[in-house]
């Protein structure tokens, strides 16, 4: 089940599925991880039946999203998209970018960019996104930049 974090019990969940995979896994410090986009953006949860966290991703628009876009406001940031261990290759993670993509066109948005790490083109590729620019390094661990037309 998907929806839009909308409570603090919410948000605290996609944050806990933030911290084990980039953090706990991914060895991102934890004062990068969490940052002054989080309190502006939309924060999409996925959650088993018994409503256990299973992924999250986020999507900054507007102004919060200028610094990502190179100041273009029709175009989303999606970002912080994390996946648990035990509901990896269960179709979360896409699902996650279609509610992400969803509420970036019901904010009238024409496009969708994010900077993906770099072992997960593939993925992105196959949800439609385009990668551009060259190769780059956030939080230590190679990215590229990518960007879907709505």
């Amino acid at each position: 089940m998907l929806r839009v974090a909308e409570d603090a019990a919410d948000r605290e969940a996609c944050f806990a599925v933030r911290k084990e995979v980039f953090v706990g896994e991914q060895g991102v410090p934890e004062d990068i991880e969490y940052d002054a986009y989080d309190a502006g953006a939309l924060h999409v949860l996925a959650v088993r039946e018994d409503g256990v966290p299973l992924g999250t991703g986020r999507l900054l628009y507007g102004e919060a999203a200028a610094a990502k876009t190179d100041g273009d406001p029709t175009v989303g940031s999606l970002g912080r998209l994390a996946v648990t261990r035990e509901a990896r290759g269960l179709g979360v993670g896409a699902a996650l970018v279609r509610a992400i993509e969803d509420a970036a066109r019901a904010r009238g948005l024409a496009a969708v960019d994010l900077h993906a790490q770099t072992h997960a083109l593939g993925f992105y590729e196959r949800l439609g996104y385009v990668a551009y620019g060259e190769e780059f390094p956030d939080a230590g661990i190679p990215h590229r930049a990518m960007q879907r037309s709505l």
